[in-house]
């Protein structure tokens, strides 16, 4: 029974268990994310958070910490400059994100420690322990449940903030809260997928669920389950191609969203030739 092989080695199951966690919470989020034109900001504190997970592990502090101080720096810092100032925001972000990353790495170089950059940078899912599972389980379920509960109210900031200003639902409060939820997002997927890839996770399966439906809810069915089958399939398939499974998840992604473009063009030109 080769098939079975993969299950039977502690850290494969450890793998398949972090796939779990962050497939829901990380595709959830992605609609938002994508729906809202925020691709970039995702981008940008998934870079902004290397600081502050160097300065944690400096003054040996939990790097969930750092990374999360770090990451809700980068976004209000991007909301300030963007508010203050004629630059456009997505040019703030690049600013903000590069200059953030830039001292990271600074930090990394400057103080010599037995941190791995590649770990922080591509994640190392065949090597999360349980304090990893329990970090990305407690988050995903806090993120997932906001995301869940409340999806009406930020849908109607992302389409109609003045709306939702005149329901009294708080422009502000959502605004902060989904950058929050973004930031604790990408700390549960630190350790798995890394800083880098984790723009994968929160992108491409609300990318690849707005070309196959029409409705929002089923927006955000399709999305988790397209990323935690993506996630749970990567892990299964690095075992017998001998890869990292981060990346390995991240092309199969790719590959459905090519595959889901193809079938929107398609029933496109159908549509039109009717």
């Amino acid at each position: 029974m080769e098939w079975a092989l993969p299950f039977q080695f502690p850290f494969m199951q450890n793998a398949f268990f972090i796939a779990l966690l962050i497939g829901p919470p990380t595709a959830l989020l992605s609609c938002f994310l994508v729906l809202r034109g925020w691709a970039l900001m995702g981008d940008a504190v998934s870079h902004a958070i290397l600081p502050g997970v160097v300065i944690a592990y400096l003054i040996n502090i939990p790097l969930i910490i750092g990374a999360f101080v770090a990451g809700m720096i980068c976004a209000v810092l991007t909301g300030f400059l963007s508010a203050n100032s004629r630059v456009k925001e997505d040019t703030v972000m690049c600013v903000v994100f590069s200059g953030m990353f830039a001292v990271g790495i600074i930090l990394f170089t400057a103080f010599p420690s037995d941190m791995h950059l590649d770990h922080i940078l591509f994640g190392n899912m065949l090597g999360v322990g349980t304090q990893d599972l329990w970090t990305a389980g407690l988050i995903g379920l806090f993120t997932a449940s906001v995301l869940t509960l409340k999806w009406k109210d930020f849908l109607l900031h992302a389409f109609d903030p003045a709306q939702a200003q005149a329901l009294g639902l708080g422009n502000a409060w959502l605004h902060y809260g989904l950058l929050t939820i973004l930031s604790l997002t990408i700390v549960a997927t630190l350790a798995s997928v890394g800083l880098i890839l984790a723009v994968a996770l929160l992108i491409t399966p609300g990318a690849i669920a707005f070309l196959l439906v029409k409705s929002f809810g089923r927006m955000l069915i399709v999305a988790v389950f397209i990323c935690t089958a993506a996630l749970v399939l990567g892990v299964y398939a690095s075992f017998f191609i001998d890869s990292d499974p981060a990346p390995t998840v991240v092309l199969i992604l790719t590959v459905i969203f090519i595959a889901a473009f193809i079938r929107r063009v398609v029933l496109t030109k159908r549509a039109s030739v009717l």
